[in-house]
């Protein structure tokens, strides 16, 4: 019989719905930068590093910019944004203490810089609860590549296989099923996952208050997509 025997979550549109503020402010900054928004830029930007979306942005949207410019600027305007209101996903407090409470040990894999899943966590007043959290920035590679959950899963000291992956978006779920984990889809309803992503987890649910220690029983003996 198969165990999923511990958690990780993505942070931004699972626990903390930071979506719309990311790209409220990174749309805000290319525009007072004389940049231009594409069509494809959200899409493109979800599951990238610190590294990876503000060299973008400097590059690609605005020009004649530096990289950590772009990054110095964007991120503290999103501790500011922060400070006034954290919006947490619905249940988000509820499902962490509850799947603590279980006893699995529960990680962060996110392409959050380390100082916002800090300050995230910080406030919500789980951080404590999780034994392992990683930044994307601190691997080689972002989402999709597993490099995170990989390194989550070592820090965590339970392989892979025996984890499951809190994921939304299409690229956080490409990277948690190329680490070989369980994915549990929770799609955002203003930015869905492509289908061909979406066909890789091995539940969708409504919300996070579906996601209890039953359901990843239930899951854990199901054949990976």
């Amino acid at each position: 019989m198969s165990v999923l025997r511990a958690v990780v979550f993505d942070l931004d549109g699972v626990l903390v719905d930071s979506e719309p503020v990311w790209e409220e402010v990174r749309r805000g900054y290319v525009a007072d930068h004389g940049g231009r928004w594409r069509p494809d830029t959200q899409d493109r930007l979800m599951g990238m590093s610190t590294k990876e979306w503000s060299r973008y942005l400097a590059t690609e949207l605005i020009g004649g910019m530096e990289p950590r410019e772009v990054a110095e600027g964007v991120i503290g305007q999103m501790i500011r944004r922060y400070d006034e209101h954290l919006p947490l996903m619905p249940g988000a407090r509820e499902v962490v203490r509850r799947l603590a409470e279980d006893g699995r040990p529960l990680g962060v894999s996110s392409s959050s810089p380390r100082t916002l899943i800090d300050h995230v966590l910080d406030e919500m007043g789980v951080r404590d609860l999780f034994r392992a959290t990683l930044s994307t920035e601190e691997v080689a590679r972002g989402k999709p590549a597993p490099d995170g959950y990989l390194t989550v899963a070592e820090r965590l000291d339970v392989p892979a296989e025996e984890c499951a992956a809190i994921e939304d978006s299409s690229n956080g779920l490409r990277s948690a099923h190329a680490a070989g984990m369980r994915v549990i889809a929770v799609p955002h309803p203003r930015y869905p996952p492509d289908e061909d992503a979406l066909a890789l987890a091995s539940h969708v649910a409504r919300d996070l208050n579906a996601i209890t220690p039953r359901l990843l029983d239930q899951i854990a003996d199901k054949p990976r997509p």
